[in-house]
């Protein structure tokens, strides 16, 4: 039995990304100052009721309908796109998309859908916003992936909407991060395994999965428009790394590494929240939602992270069974932790 299916590391991140996702979600948009005075102190924050999540956790769903979709056709390629387009659509015009989702996701969904146009056309890639790596820990917790189809996946997911290279290498990095932690990865060495995975992928454009993506950018070649993208990361992987050396649990993570709107910011952030309380996640998702920045995203990242390092059964069953669509949730955990 490999330790995935021990720990249930799928189950575990997909809960851990919906209870963050419902933890940030009243919080988003407010100061700290003022989630305290509405919520008390931070590290006694309870989860909502009912536990609503935002479109973090029903674009991660779609997300992971398209990728059981493709799969079940046979061998994962750049043909994912057609189902993850359909049901990204179908999230769009969907009556119980009323939870504040970003303007890039709702103008590319509303491109995707034109007749005869190749997605690339619907991208938008002057956006690197965090919908584009929010969603993606499915493309980290699915069995059996090379790390080409892995890395393939999770850049063509997010190009669908957000096809400015970075939120291509964060999403990257981002599903990356999940994989490593549900293979069992020591937490303390997350940070500098995924700069070392930047520098080794700061010139590889996988044009089998993205296609002429690039040419719709100012960008003189493939190799230049998405080292763009890895040189940001890399420069917030390193604020990250300046953040852990001296580590400071009582300050808000958002003055660290950035507040998370965009998604290099929210990748490090939300890893920051993790990393500072490592066998303490339900402290992590509320440390992750009482900030200042996107709070619903950094949490929904923070619990991704804890869950797939941690497992199922560190989150307790009075939280979890009460989160919105848990037997989805679970469906996909138990599906992946097979």
């Amino acid at each position: 039995m490999t330790m995935t299916a021990t720990k249930r590391a799928a189950t575990g991140a997909l809960t851990g990304l919906a209870l963050g996702d419902a933890l940030g979600f009243p919080t988003e948009f407010n100061d700290v100052p003022s989630i305290l005075a509405k919520c008390g102190p931070w590290r006694e924050m309870a989860l909502p009721t009912p536990a609503i999540v935002t479109d973090d956790t029903q674009m991660t769903l779609a997300l992971a309908r398209g990728l059981r979709a493709a799969m079940d056709r046979g061998v994962l390629g750049p043909d994912l796109a057609e189902p993850v387009r359909r049901e990204f659509i179908a999230w769009n015009r969907s009556p119980e998309n009323n939870r504040a989702p970003g303007n890039t996701c709702l103008r590319a969904c509303e491109l995707l859908e034109l007749p005869d146009r190749p997605w690339q056309d619907a991208s938008q890639l002057g956006s690197k916003g965090c919908g584009a790596n929010m969603r993606v820990a499915p493309v980290g917790l699915v069995p059996g992936l090379s790390d080409e189809q892995r890395a393939g996946a999770a850049q063509l997911q997010a190009a669908l909407t957000h096809g400015h290279p970075t939120a291509l290498a964060a999403s990257d990095l981002t599903a990356h991060a999940v994989r490593l932690l549900a293979q069992g990865a020591e937490p303390a060495a997350l940070a500098g395994l995924l700069r070392s995975y930047a520098d080794e992928n700061r010139s590889h454009y996988h044009e089998r999965w993205l296609g002429d993506l690039w040419t719709r950018s100012h960008d003189p070649s493939p190799e230049q428009f998405i080292a763009r993208g890895w040189d940001e990361c890399v420069g917030v992987l390193d604020r990250l790394q300046e953040a852990l050396r001296a580590p400071s649990p009582e300050t808000d993570p958002c003055l660290a590494t950035g507040a998370g709107w965009i998604a290099e910011e929210a990748l490090a952030t939300g890893l920051l929240s993790f990393l500072l309380f490592v066998d303490e996640p339900l402290t992590a998702l509320r440390r992750a939602a009482c900030t200042s920045g996107d709070s619903d995203s950094i949490a929904c990242l923070a619990g991704a992270f804890a869950g797939a390092h941690l497992g199922a059964e560190v989150w307790p069953g009075q939280w979890a069974d009460r989160i919105e669509y848990q037997s989805e949730l679970a469906t996909f955990g138990a599906l992946w932790d097979a």
